[in-house]
């Protein structure tokens, strides 16, 4: 039974209409000491302080100034009037019947007043809990198998934004420390968010700067602390910056392939008319980090008719050859107005056999919160691009 846990109008805001308080989130901690020299901190105590805020922030999640308790009042007072904690607001939480969670999300104002939304979604499982998240308000890619894909780009999201995410799940999840350690029956581990990926809304290569930033505050040991070995970035295969990935965010990495062919990924994945396969690959074989301890994930959605033959198995597995891999088959996830089904159940288990006896790990992933539109390749939100004549129609 699908659950509706709460609405925008359950809850007060976040953000409040025309505040011109710019958010601390997503800031680095250079950035962070360079806020504080506006409210008058000098210069000696801006490292110190930028620690003590950036520890509040988020490695305890606090979302009011107030309760910095290390700080001298009269300093959360200034930060208060100058600065804002803003996490996005909560729009719908829905819950699955297998327990997968999916948040709409309604983003702070931009820089026309516009407020737009994106979907994450958390999935539980036994051993571990995983948050999928968006790195952009829509997607330029137009992946023909993708509801996402059918909602054009509006923009990229902020490093705050990016960051927002995870710090709202974690609220959701009450898995703070101070909240963890106030439980009779905690977490294995003391998270139930244990794992991270950009998989949801965008690609998340072409908003690599914002990106970066927020992997760094995700993993960052006084932080939220995450190990990058639990992130995991997901490209559709933008070639150019994949070597640039693995320096300079260095997250485990994942491949949507989905084709065997540059005949059919043309058409799953158009990117590949810019990027085709050998040179994807190429740009795999050298990703820094890249071992068998650290395999490239490749994930093949499963499209009846299409991609599915055994032909195509035993083509995946001379594709992928030296090339340290895992391959995720991906059920199909209907959508209204798809052209696509998902294939035979048979069909999918004789081509895991076939890739399976080549040596390559490829579990068939479970659909999961498919009846609240949350499995892989369905995220998407209502936000659109708002014209210049429309703002200033609505007086903005």
């Amino acid at each position: 039974m699908t659950t509706l846990l709460n609405t925008l109008g359950n809850e007060a805001p976040r953000y409040i209409p025309n505040d011109p308080r710019p958010t601390l989130l997503g800031l680095t901690r250079v950035e962070l000491a360079e806020a504080l020299a506006r409210v008058g901190v000098p210069e000696k105590q801006r490292r110190m302080r930028a620690g003590q805020i950036w520890h509040w922030l988020y490695h305890r999640g606090v979302t009011e100034f107030s309760a910095m308790t290390n700080i001298a009042r009269e300093l959360r007072e200034r930060l208060d009037e100058t600065f804002i904690i803003g996490r996005p607001d909560i729009v719908t939480e829905q819950v699955s019947s297998d327990g997968t969670r999916k948040w709409l999300l309604r983003l702070a104002p931009d820089e026309r007043g516009a407020r737009q939304e994106v979907e994450m979604v958390y999935i539980p499982e036994e051993d571990r809990g995983t948050l999928c998240i968006s790195s952009q308000v829509g997607c330029t890619l137009t992946c023909s198998f993708c509801h996402t894909g059918t909602q054009k780009l509006v923009r990229n999201l902020t490093a705050g934004e990016i960051v927002g995410q995870v710090m709202v799940a974690r609220d959701g999840l009450k898995e703070w420390p101070q909240q963890i350690e106030a439980m009779a029956n905690p977490p294995s581990g003391g998270r139930y968010l244990t794992n991270v990926v950009l998989m949801g809304m965008g690609e998340p290569l072409y908003n690599f700067d914002n990106v970066k930033a927020a992997m760094e505050i995700v993993s960052d040991g006084e932080g939220i602390s995450l190990s990058k070995r639990r992130i995991t970035l997901s490209t559709s295969g933008v070639v150019p910056e994949i070597a640039r990935a693995g320096e300079e965010i260095g997250t485990m990495l994942a491949i949507s392939l989905h084709g065997t062919t540059d005949e059919i990924r043309n058409r799953l994945v158009p990117l590949n008319k810019k990027y085709p396969i050998r040179e994807l690959l190429d740009a795999c074989r050298n990703y820094p980090g890249a071992s068998n301890a650290r395999r490239i994930t490749f994930e093949y959605v499963m499209l009846k008719g299409v991609n599915d033959t055994p032909e195509d198995a035993r083509r995946l597995v001379k594709l992928l050859a030296g090339i340290p891999a895992k391959i995720n088959l991906i059920p199909f996830n209907p959508w209204p107005g798809t052209q696509y089904e998902c294939s035979d159940w048979d069909t999918i288990e004789r081509f895991a056999a076939i890739v399976n006896k080549a040596g390559y790990a490829s579990p068939v992933r479970t659909p999961r919160g498919r009846d609240i539109m949350a499995a892989c390749g369905q995220l998407k939100s209502e936000s659109q691009k708002v014209r210049a004549r429309e703002r200033l129609a609505a007086g903005g």
